[in-house]
């Protein structure tokens, strides 16, 4: 996995899970405030912490067409590397809060995970979901709890914002059943400005892992930002060249967080834009209305 960072010198590294490239000095921490500089080595200080563990119907993931009516045991730890102002999980992902999510959470070894969710079988369920927070910049973990669920015949599923470089993470994709990937907007502006991401290493890696495992993108619109037909036949017609069967999560968003200046979604511009992918593709689900 050496890959995922270059060592700068003794005391520093890079890490190259996404765009970032964040060069850590020892003992600091990146922009997802997660993968730190340790005798060279650019590691995930939350390696195994979890702050929630629930077990959740799949369709919540969203995942309408895998496995439905199933149960998935749904883990979450902290940190994000997005900052997006509308966050729903902002108190494990970025905020003032996420210090003390990270007294709250506790050590689950990956083989004790797989173990656990194996146990939960006889309550409907399937595997693991790592989500809630961004699972991916504790990439390592994922893997090694992947590889311990895949040989109790368990399924393993990512809710991601993808925002990671598909080359650096390619280890874990062979091990992947299913993702909900967010495909938050089409411009590389709101990507920049308001996610502070990068749109093109999203795409990159949803074209990734496509040729992998079962995808379902999610977007959330956002009065102002990405709530245009034009922008959303770009977006359905940008997955449909990939795979027009690619189901599509269309959500209503929510004033919360930093991002109260504007209302809800209206429902009609939901089931609006729903019509317009719909032109482009076979599978398209309305969140929140």
């Amino acid at each position: 996995m050496s890959g995922l960072f270059l060592r700068l010198n003794e005391d520093m590294a890079k890490c190259n899970v996404c765009f970032r490239k964040c060069e850590i000095e020892e003992g600091r921490y990146g922009f997802c405030g997660v993968r730190t500089c340790r005798e060279g080595k650019v590691i995930p200080d939350n390696y195994g912490m979890l702050t929630s563990v629930a077990l959740d119907p799949i369709e919540k993931k969203p995942l309408r067409r895998f496995m439905p009516g199933s149960l998935i045991l749904s883990v979450g730890s902290y940190g994000c590397n997005l900052r997006c102002p509308f966050c729903q999980n902002y108190s494990i992902s970025w905020s003032e809060e996420v210090n003390d999510s990270k007294k709250r959470a506790g050590y689950v070894a990956p083989e004790t995970l797989a173990q656990i969710a194996e146990e939960q079988k006889k309550n409907g369920n399937i595997g693991v979901a790592f989500t809630y927070n961004e699972p991916l910049i504790s990439y390592e973990y994922v893997l090694d709890t992947a590889k311990f669920l895949v040989k109790k015949g368990l399924k393993t599923v990512l809710v991601t914002n993808g925002m990671a470089d598909a080359e650096a993470v390619k280890d874990l994709f062979p091990y992947v059943d299913a993702m909900n990937i967010d495909l938050k907007g089409f411009s590389d502006r709101y990507y920049r400005d308001v996610l502070k991401g990068d749109r093109r290493m999203v795409m990159d890696f949803i074209s990734e892992s496509v040729k992998y495992s079962h995808v379902e993108l999610t977007t959330l619109i956002i009065p102002g930002e990405n709530d245009t037909e034009e922008e959303m036949s770009e977006i359905s017609g940008w997955i449909s060249s990939l795979d027009p069967s690619v189901p599509l999560h269309i959500s209503r968003f929510f004033p919360r967080f930093h991002m109260t200046d504007r209302e809800a979604t209206p429902v009609d511009k939901i089931y609006r834009l729903k019509a317009v992918a719909e032109k482009n593709l076979r599978f398209v689900y309305t969140g929140n209305c």
